[in-house]
């Protein structure tokens, strides 16, 4: 994002900033740049419907100004946060008085994911007919949040982040236009807490500039106006999940430095703790499991440590459950044998108990033939009854736990692998 006209002083930093053509558009290359998609449309005046998908702060509203001015276009904006079926109603109802006219309009919706079904169903219908051009801006995952009919009308198109370096450019041109002047080191500081969103950059330089003296934005006066700064993180958004995506996957992958990174920026970025120690306790049955049975006491004990310390003593207790998932042995045997056998539970119904294996507290039970041939282990050579099944006669002897080579599992292998070819032999 850029400059524009020169609008009133009382209007705030970043809308003052918000630029008009796609030349001073910063950011989103891919879409923007000579020959790509969004550059067509402003070079052919032929503007499609389409979801702008991005974090907060990329361009999405401004790409949409840009693209209606391009193809001379009226534009009427909706907050889904704030609009309803009315709303909508009303909208199509001007664009039917532009229809007359001869002019056409984009209707843009931000937030569109916060629409439910029967709102995006209200304009459906004229996005069909060609009454309206859609453009929705959302900060989530379109596949999630909209209709596949939507979806099937639109094209998406994906923005991303401002990188540091773009940002820092635009703080730089804002205090050069405004004649004010900022230190080298204040640059860095607002754009990294500013973390790829333009518009929180200009709020920032903003509020360092009512602190500075002189016109000069120091590195203090940057550090006091970003010190609330958050991180991207939306607590029910695709950034949440994505990041416990990635601390799964890295403990997985056995590298507890970057687990320790993705648990510190869910941390960081305002993340329950509690929902931490929940997901970290579940890696320990499906990622590890027998591998290693110490990873699920400890991952329950540093929740229950979380519980006694509170936020932030307690969440070293979770790093340290973090970082040893990751170091130990892994095995999803026990996660894939649960996996199948609940399979194998729902395709084979609901099969008898074998008689022997019945409970037979009774004498009208014993005298039905409960328990009758069942051979107490403890009292067979080896301890194992070899012969006995222990499966519905109908079902064979699947085997769904497989252990692996790794970790104290190894030994459970062995053990294992004896025993069922024992009792193949047995069987022969």
């Amino acid at each position: 994002m850029s400059e524009s006209s020169a609008p009133s002083q009382t209007v705030p930093l970043a809308e003052r900033r918000r630029p008009r053509t796609l030349e001073s558009f910063t950011g989103q290359d891919h879409l923007t740049g000579p020959g790509k998609p969004l550059a067509r449309v402003v070079e052919t005046g032929r503007l499609h419907s389409m979801i702008l998908w991005g974090p907060p702060g990329c361009g999405k509203t401004t790409l949409a100004r840009i693209l209606t001015r391009a193809t001379s276009s009226e534009i009427i904006e909706l907050s889904a946060v704030l609009s309803g079926v009315k709303d909508i109603r009303h909208a199509i109802d001007v664009a039917r008085d532009h229809q007359t006219l001869g002019r056409s309009t984009v209707l843009f919706v931000d937030e569109v994911h916060r629409f439910n079904k029967s709102q995006q169903d209200a304009f459906l219908p004229h996005v069909e007919s060609g009454l309206v051009t859609f453009i929705g801006a959302t900060t989530e995952n379109p596949s999630f949040e909209l209709n596949n009919a939507l979806l099937s009308r639109a094209r998406t198109y994906v923005l991303k982040p401002l990188d540091a370096e773009r940002i820092e450019a635009l703080l730089r041109k804002a205090m050069e236009e405004g004649g004010g002047t900022i230190d080298d080191g204040a640059v860095g500081i607002i754009a990294s807490a500013a973390d790829g969103d333009a518009r929180r950059a200009y709020n920032f330089l903003e509020i360092a500039q009512q602190l500075a003296a002189d016109g000069v934005v120091t590195k203090e006066a940057a550090i006091e106006a970003s010190s609330q700064s958050l991180r991207r993180f939306d607590k029910g958004g695709d950034a949440f999940y994505d990041q416990i995506s990635a601390l799964h996957k890295s403990v997985r992958s056995s590298a507890p430095d970057a687990a320790l990174y993705w648990f510190c920026r869910m941390i960081d970025g305002g993340c329950d703790p509690r929902y931490v120690a929940r997901r970290i306790l579940r890696m320990a049955s499906e990622d590890i499991g027998n591998a290693d049975p110490r990873a699920l006491h400890i991952a329950l004990d540093a929740w229950q440590t979380f519980d006694r310390l509170g936020s932030p003593e307690g969440e070293l207790a979770l790093a340290q459950a973090v970082i040893y998932l990751a170091s130990c042995a892994k095995s999803n045997a026990v996660y894939a044998a649960f996996n199948t056998a609940m399979a194998d539970v729902g395709k084979h119904g609901s099969y008898d108990v074998p008689q022997h294996l019945k409970n037979a507290p009774t004498s009208l039970m014993k005298s039905l033939g409960h328990g009758k041939g069942y051979q107490y282990d403890h009292d067979a050579k080896g301890g194992v009854a070899l012969d006995q099944q222990c499966f519905p006669e109908q079902m064979g002897n699947p085997v769904y736990y497989q252990p692996v080579d790794r970790g104290l599992e190894s030994r459970i292998k062995q053990k294992l692998d004896t025993l069922r070819q024992a009792r193949r032999g047995n069987a022969q």
